[in-house]
Protein backbone atom coordinates (compact mmCIF):
# COMPACT_ATOMS: atom_id res chain seq x y z
CA UNK A 1 0.00 0.00 0.00
CA UNK A 2 0.99 3.50 -0.65
CA UNK A 3 -0.01 6.13 1.06
CA UNK A 4 0.28 9.50 -0.51
CA UNK A 5 0.31 13.14 0.93
CA UNK A 6 -1.56 15.83 -1.07
CA UNK A 7 -0.42 19.27 -1.12
CA UNK A 8 3.48 19.27 -2.25
CA UNK A 9 3.38 15.79 -2.99
CA UNK A 10 0.74 15.33 -5.92
CA UNK A 11 -0.19 18.65 -6.11
CA UNK A 12 1.04 22.33 -5.69
CA UNK A 13 -0.36 25.64 -5.60
CA UNK A 14 -3.79 24.23 -4.86
CA UNK A 15 -3.79 25.70 -1.08
CA UNK A 16 -5.44 29.64 -1.07
CA UNK A 17 -9.08 28.37 -0.61
CA UNK A 18 -8.30 25.93 1.70
CA UNK A 19 -6.49 28.45 3.99
CA UNK A 20 -9.26 30.67 3.58
CA UNK A 21 -11.66 28.19 4.47
CA UNK A 22 -9.98 27.34 7.53
CA UNK A 23 -9.56 31.15 8.82
CA UNK A 24 -13.23 31.89 7.56
CA UNK A 25 -14.02 28.87 10.01
CA UNK A 26 -12.04 30.16 12.78
CA UNK A 27 -13.77 33.57 12.37
CA UNK A 28 -17.47 32.22 12.26
CA UNK A 29 -16.94 29.66 15.02
CA UNK A 30 -14.51 31.15 17.65
CA UNK A 31 -14.86 35.07 16.72
CA UNK A 32 -10.98 34.89 15.27
CA UNK A 33 -8.92 36.61 12.46
CA UNK A 34 -6.54 33.89 11.89
CA UNK A 35 -5.01 36.87 9.53
CA UNK A 36 -3.77 38.48 11.74
CA UNK A 37 -2.48 35.15 14.25
CA UNK A 38 0.77 34.58 14.76
CA UNK A 39 1.98 32.91 11.86
CA UNK A 40 1.81 29.10 11.39
CA UNK A 41 4.08 27.05 9.11
CA UNK A 42 1.02 24.40 8.13
CA UNK A 43 3.65 22.64 6.01
CA UNK A 44 2.52 18.46 7.23
CA UNK A 45 0.36 19.47 10.11
CA UNK A 46 -3.28 18.63 10.06
CA UNK A 47 -6.14 20.60 9.77
CA UNK A 48 -6.92 20.39 13.51
CA UNK A 49 -3.53 20.80 14.22
CA UNK A 50 -3.30 24.51 12.70
CA UNK A 51 -6.31 25.54 13.83
CA UNK A 52 -5.28 24.67 17.44
CA UNK A 53 -1.94 26.19 17.26
CA UNK A 54 -3.66 29.41 15.97
CA UNK A 55 -6.54 29.79 18.79
CA UNK A 56 -3.88 28.82 21.53
CA UNK A 57 -1.63 31.80 19.76
CA UNK A 58 -4.98 34.05 20.07
CA UNK A 59 -5.72 32.76 23.93
CA UNK A 60 -8.67 30.48 23.15
CA UNK A 61 -8.36 27.84 25.94
CA UNK A 62 -7.69 23.96 25.04
CA UNK A 63 -11.19 23.20 26.50
CA UNK A 64 -13.08 25.38 24.23
CA UNK A 65 -11.11 24.49 21.34
CA UNK A 66 -12.14 20.68 21.90
CA UNK A 67 -15.84 21.72 22.41
CA UNK A 68 -16.09 23.42 19.15
CA UNK A 69 -13.71 21.04 16.68
CA UNK A 70 -16.22 19.68 14.97
CA UNK A 71 -17.64 23.04 14.61
CA UNK A 72 -14.24 23.73 13.11
CA UNK A 73 -14.11 21.17 11.00
CA UNK A 74 -17.68 21.45 9.31
CA UNK A 75 -17.56 25.01 8.64
CA UNK A 76 -14.27 24.64 7.02
CA UNK A 77 -15.04 21.98 4.52
CA UNK A 78 -18.68 23.88 3.82
CA UNK A 79 -16.70 26.88 2.88
CA UNK A 80 -14.23 25.28 0.78
CA UNK A 81 -16.86 23.62 -1.18
CA UNK A 82 -17.73 27.10 -2.35
CA UNK A 83 -14.47 28.64 -2.85
CA UNK A 84 -12.62 25.96 -4.23
CA UNK A 85 -11.88 26.40 -7.37
CA UNK A 86 -13.86 24.27 -10.60
CA UNK A 87 -10.55 23.20 -12.46
CA UNK A 88 -7.44 22.56 -10.53
CA UNK A 89 -5.61 20.53 -12.80
CA UNK A 90 -2.68 23.22 -13.31
CA UNK A 91 -1.42 22.27 -10.34
CA UNK A 92 -0.81 18.69 -10.71
CA UNK A 93 3.28 18.48 -10.33
CA UNK A 94 4.63 17.36 -13.16
CA UNK A 95 4.89 13.31 -13.67
CA UNK A 96 1.88 12.38 -11.10
CA UNK A 97 -0.64 12.10 -13.58
CA UNK A 98 2.01 9.51 -15.52
CA UNK A 99 3.39 7.62 -12.31
CA UNK A 100 -0.68 7.08 -10.85
CA UNK A 101 -1.47 5.88 -14.18
CA UNK A 102 1.44 3.41 -14.13
CA UNK A 103 0.78 2.04 -10.38
CA UNK A 104 -2.65 1.76 -11.15
CA UNK A 105 -2.41 -1.30 -13.31
CA UNK A 106 -1.12 -3.39 -10.74
CA UNK A 107 -3.77 -4.92 -9.36
CA UNK A 108 -2.04 -6.28 -5.85
CA UNK A 109 -1.23 -2.54 -4.99
CA UNK A 110 -3.16 -0.69 -2.89
CA UNK A 111 -3.34 3.55 -3.62
CA UNK A 112 -4.47 5.71 -0.81
CA UNK A 113 -4.02 8.86 0.87
CA UNK A 114 -2.88 9.87 4.12
CA UNK A 115 -3.24 13.58 4.42
CA UNK A 116 -3.43 16.56 7.13
CA UNK A 117 -6.56 17.73 4.95
CA UNK A 118 -9.71 17.21 6.66
CA UNK A 119 -11.32 14.43 4.33
CA UNK A 120 -14.23 16.33 2.37
CA UNK A 121 -11.15 19.00 1.25
CA UNK A 122 -8.89 16.09 -0.19
CA UNK A 123 -11.52 14.73 -1.91
CA UNK A 124 -12.74 17.60 -3.20
CA UNK A 125 -9.14 19.27 -4.01
CA UNK A 126 -8.21 16.05 -6.00
CA UNK A 127 -11.47 15.67 -7.90
CA UNK A 128 -11.36 18.90 -8.70
CA UNK A 129 -7.14 18.22 -10.14
CA UNK A 130 -8.68 15.40 -11.82
CA UNK A 131 -6.95 12.68 -10.01
CA UNK A 132 -9.15 11.77 -7.63
CA UNK A 133 -10.15 8.75 -8.99
CA UNK A 134 -7.25 6.95 -8.55
CA UNK A 135 -7.61 6.74 -4.75
CA UNK A 136 -11.20 4.75 -3.54
CA UNK A 137 -13.48 5.90 -1.11
CA UNK A 138 -13.28 4.39 2.47
CA UNK A 139 -9.77 4.10 2.48
CA UNK A 140 -6.89 6.29 3.66
CA UNK A 141 -6.57 8.81 6.59
CA UNK A 142 -7.15 12.54 7.34
CA UNK A 143 -6.86 15.02 9.74
CA UNK A 144 -10.38 15.09 10.20
CA UNK A 145 -9.96 11.67 11.57
CA UNK A 146 -7.21 12.65 13.82
CA UNK A 147 -5.31 15.91 14.47
CA UNK A 148 -2.46 14.12 15.48
CA UNK A 149 -0.78 13.16 12.20
CA UNK A 150 1.44 10.11 13.76
CA UNK A 151 -1.96 8.69 14.62
CA UNK A 152 -2.67 8.24 10.82
CA UNK A 153 -0.48 5.45 9.16
CA UNK A 154 -2.34 3.08 12.26
CA UNK A 155 -5.37 4.35 10.40
CA UNK A 156 -5.71 4.15 6.91
CA UNK A 157 -3.89 0.41 7.60
CA UNK A 158 -6.52 -0.69 9.67
CA UNK A 159 -9.16 0.81 6.77
CA UNK A 160 -6.98 -1.45 4.29
CA UNK A 161 -6.89 -4.24 6.50
CA UNK A 162 -8.52 -7.95 5.82
CA UNK A 163 -10.32 -10.25 8.68
CA UNK A 164 -10.06 -7.20 11.72
CA UNK A 165 -6.34 -7.39 10.86
CA UNK A 166 -4.73 -4.27 9.83
CA UNK A 167 -3.06 -4.09 6.73
CA UNK A 168 0.73 -5.34 7.22
CA UNK A 169 3.23 -2.70 8.44
CA UNK A 170 6.08 -4.29 5.74
CA UNK A 171 3.66 -3.71 2.90
CA UNK A 172 3.08 0.02 3.53
CA UNK A 173 4.90 2.85 2.05
CA UNK A 174 4.08 6.17 3.07
CA UNK A 175 4.94 9.20 0.47
CA UNK A 176 5.36 12.79 1.41
CA UNK A 177 7.24 15.76 1.00
CA UNK A 178 7.74 17.24 4.76
CA UNK A 179 9.83 15.82 7.83
CA UNK A 180 5.98 15.66 9.44
CA UNK A 181 5.33 12.99 6.85
CA UNK A 182 8.75 11.10 7.66
CA UNK A 183 8.32 11.01 11.10
CA UNK A 184 3.89 9.68 11.38
CA UNK A 185 6.03 7.06 9.50
CA UNK A 186 8.40 6.04 11.60
CA UNK A 187 5.58 6.08 14.90
CA UNK A 188 3.93 3.43 13.30
CA UNK A 189 7.24 1.22 12.49
CA UNK A 190 7.11 1.54 8.42
CA UNK A 191 8.78 3.32 5.40
CA UNK A 192 8.95 6.51 4.06
CA UNK A 193 9.86 8.32 0.58
CA UNK A 194 10.50 11.96 0.75
CA UNK A 195 10.04 13.80 -2.26
CA UNK A 196 11.48 17.12 -2.47
CA UNK A 197 8.24 18.71 -4.39
CA UNK A 198 7.15 21.02 -1.22
CA UNK A 199 8.58 23.17 0.51
CA UNK A 200 12.04 21.39 1.86
CA UNK A 201 14.96 20.67 0.31
CA UNK A 202 16.17 17.00 -0.72
CA UNK A 203 19.02 17.42 2.34
CA UNK A 204 16.20 18.07 4.26
CA UNK A 205 14.13 15.00 3.79
CA UNK A 206 17.45 12.71 4.47
CA UNK A 207 15.72 10.76 7.31
CA UNK A 208 13.56 9.12 4.84
CA UNK A 209 14.12 5.80 3.91
CA UNK A 210 14.51 7.22 0.61
CA UNK A 211 14.70 10.86 -0.52
CA UNK A 212 14.47 11.83 -4.17
CA UNK A 213 13.82 14.83 -6.35
CA UNK A 214 10.59 14.86 -7.86
CA UNK A 215 7.61 12.36 -9.40
CA UNK A 216 10.12 11.27 -12.51
CA UNK A 217 12.42 10.01 -10.17
CA UNK A 218 9.54 8.70 -7.42
CA UNK A 219 8.09 6.22 -10.33
CA UNK A 220 11.96 5.11 -11.07
CA UNK A 221 12.67 4.05 -7.29
CA UNK A 222 8.61 2.54 -7.64
CA UNK A 223 9.40 0.81 -10.23
CA UNK A 224 12.28 -1.23 -8.29
CA UNK A 225 10.90 -1.62 -5.59
CA UNK A 226 7.67 -3.26 -6.72
CA UNK A 227 10.21 -5.48 -9.23
CA UNK A 228 11.62 -7.05 -5.49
Amino acid sequence: MLLFDIDGTLLFGATDAHRDALQDALREVHGIDARRARVVAPAGRTDGDIARSILLGAGVSAERIDDRAEAVREHCCLRYARLCPTDLAGTVLPGVRELLDRLSTHDDLVLSLLTGNYEPVARLKLGRAGIGHYFASGQGAFGSDCEDRAALPAIARRRAGERGRPYPREKTVVIGDTPRDIACARADGIRCVAVATGPYEIDQLEQADWAVENATALAELLSELLSD
